[in-house]
């Protein structure tokens, strides 16, 4: 039986694309809205130091994608939900770990974030009907990033005093792009001028967005790693589709493996470099990130690379454990939500402002699930084997003609 559900978990479509809605999502948010009710929050500050902001951000993120799928009358339970999360963002606890004296104040990573989510609040409204306090901070949030990013030399903001990730400027820049689209249009030039000093600071390895950035001239200090990229993939589409396809490709060409020859997942290093595991990327066997294969999944979607998405998500539905009630689903026996805030909001992936791109060249296919099929049936039919023995030699032990 077991093999038999994990063979079905293979093969059920497990996204829904960029049109439809993925199986099992809304229940993945039940589960979600009560372990935030019952602490999980401030459990995940815990564990690192974006853990309460993280989860409250990608549970308001994945009601508004579900929003935007939906017919309009089935919008207010996502506006709702997505407000009260923005609201917990807001608060003394949301901005606890980040530093108001920085450029802009909390720092790139909390103003980039934040206000991508207040857009997606807004988006929910009709135009004529936008709550015009969240107008007003939208705006506001977004001329003091505007504001950092023109005076500032390096294209990568502080997240935290003295340190730079260009993933935090990536978010930030988006949210530039939304205002534009949501409102009369302020920052073209800002945006293309952060795409030319980002095209400028690549990493020399891969020729990708570095991992971490010097935060007064924006010059790489470390390698792109996954837990990283797969979110730059995430926002860049929305920013700007040509560099985005082409920093897509490279990732997907140096990061994107198959482990022992089964499913796909995601390194943390390029192919060819080992490095240490830390808190984002979590432990690495074989060098594979599972956190970054949850979020590439999204990235995938964005890219309109529908295989890849498709494969990601059906082998973590096999690995993953998934447990489901009428009412709820969780992964890994719910014991890390915002594993599963991440995947929910990787599965609802589609882009905000630009169009949705062509899909690029595939390379996996639908026969990378055969080694694992073909495993799942030895594992299914073995406890069999020794009672299917002893009946042939029951069999071969009567008597000829005997009763």
């Amino acid at each position: 039986m077991c093999a038999l559900v994990g063979a079905v978990r293979l093969v059920a479509p497990a996204t829904g694309g960029t049109g439809g809605e993925p199986n099992g999502v809304r229940r993945q948010l039940a589960f979600l809205r009560a372990a935030l009710d019952d602490g999980a929050g401030e459990d995940a500050q815990q564990l690192y130091p974006e853990g309460y902001f993280f989860l409250h951000v990608l549970y308001g993120l994945t009601w508004v994608e579900l929003g935007m799928r939906g017919p309009a009358g089935e919008r207010a339970t996502a506006l709702r939900e997505a407000r009260w999360a923005w609201r917990h963002l807001d608060d003394p606890a949301g901005k606890a770990p980040f530093s108001e004296s920085l450029t802009p104040p909390y720092g790139v990573f909390y103003q980039g974030w934040s206000n991508w989510l207040l857009g997606g609040v807004l988006s929910l409204q009709p135009a004529g009907q936008r709550d015009p306090g969240e107008r007003a901070r939208f705006a506001a949030a977004a001329e003091a990033l505007g504001t950092a990013f023109a005076a500032s030399a390096s294209p990568f903001l502080q997240a935290y005093p003295g340190q730079a990730w260009p993933v935090d400027s990536t978010v930030a820049i988006a949210s530039l792009r939304l205002h534009d689209a949501l409102l009369p249009p302020r920052y073209g030039a800002t945006v293309t001028r952060w795409v030319a000093g980002a095209r400028e600071r690549l990493d020399p390895r891969t020729g990708l967005l570095p991992h971490r950035a010097d935060p007064a001239t924006g010059e790489p200090l470390e390698v792109a790693r996954a837990t990283s990229q797969s979110i730059i993939h995430r926002f860049l589409g929305d920013i700007d589709p040509a560099f985005a396809r082409e920093q897509y490709l490279r990732f997907r060409d140096q990061y994107v493996v198959r482990p022992l020859g089964l499913g796909p997942a995601v390194r943390e290093y390029p192919a060819g470099l080992d490095g240490p595991a830390d808190v984002d990327s979590g432990p690495l066997p074989l060098g594979v990130s599972l956190s970054a294969t949850v979020v590439t999944i999204g990235a995938a979607q964005v890219q309109h690379d529908a295989p890849l998405a498709a494969a990601l998500a059906n082998y973590g539905e096999l690995a993953g454990l998934p447990l489901g009630t009428p009412w709820t689903k969780r992964y890994a026996l719910g014991l890390v939500p915002v594993g599963d805030a991440f995947l929910a909001w990787s599965k609802t992936a589609r882009p905000w402002v630009a169009q949705t791109p062509s899909a690029p060249p595939e390379t996996i296919h639908w026969w990378w699930r055969l080694p694992l099929l073909t495993l799942l049936a030895v594992l299914g039919t073995a406890p069999w084997i020794p009672a299917l023995v002893r009946l042939r030699k029951r069999r071969r032990s009567r008597p000829a003609g005997g009763a």
